[in-house]
């Protein structure tokens, strides 16, 4: 192949004229479009990665649905990983993980509540604040924004949840910092 301007050309030619049919292969052999998009990425990648060995015009539809098969392979071979994994996961959690007494309290059902009401950044930063126990500078390091600005947010957060809930829930009727699931030791 000649200079990288030829090889870029070739590919945008390539692509141009396959990308359709790709995308129609991979979706009628995956369950979501999107991992049918992925697919189709994936194997463009291959083919730009390996431009220099593309076969010949005639040839390369061909060659691009061996790409486009070998990568849904992967696909599936991943999905069926990731689906084992889960099901592993699940079934140490549910061993490990005891339903909490506390979840039926009516003064955290109030603040649960409050807090589905939030803004998605108001919740953020308050639920890293009581949460994770993370200070605003470290928040800030979190979600990518000024300490300045996580602790206005916080502070927001705070006087909404103030007015929602009010100041004084009476007895929370359970020890706050009480664990309810066992965390489990690594590599035991």
């Amino acid at each position: 192949m000649g200079s990288g301007t030829e090889q870029e050309d070739r590919f945008r030619r390539v692509y141009a004229g396959n990308f359709e049919a790709l995308l129609a292969y991979a979706l009628r052999r995956v369950d979501q479009p999107e991992d049918a998009a992925d697919v189709v990425a994936e194997t463009f990648l291959v083919a730009w990665r390996r431009s220099r060995e593309l076969p010949p015009d005639d040839e390369i539809k061909l060659w691009l649905y061996g790409v486009a098969r070998r990568v849904l392979a992967n696909h599936h071979r991943g999905g069926i990983r990731r689906e084992r994994l889960g099901e592993r996961l699940r079934q140490r959690l549910t061993a490990i993980v005891t339903r909490d007494p506390g979840s039926e309290v009516p003064q955290r059902l109030a603040v649960q509540d409050a807090l589905s009401r939030l803004a998605e950044t108001d919740r953020e930063v308050l639920t890293l604040t009581v949460w994770e126990g993370l200070q605003p500078r470290e928040i800030a390091e979190v979600v990518g924004a000024s300490a300045a600005a996580v602790r206005t947010r916080l502070s927001r957060a705070r006087s909404r949840m103030r007015e929602m809930v009010g100041d004084d829930l009476g007895s929370p009727g359970h020890v706050l910092d009480v664990l309810t699931a066992i965390v489990p030791e690594e590599g035991r």
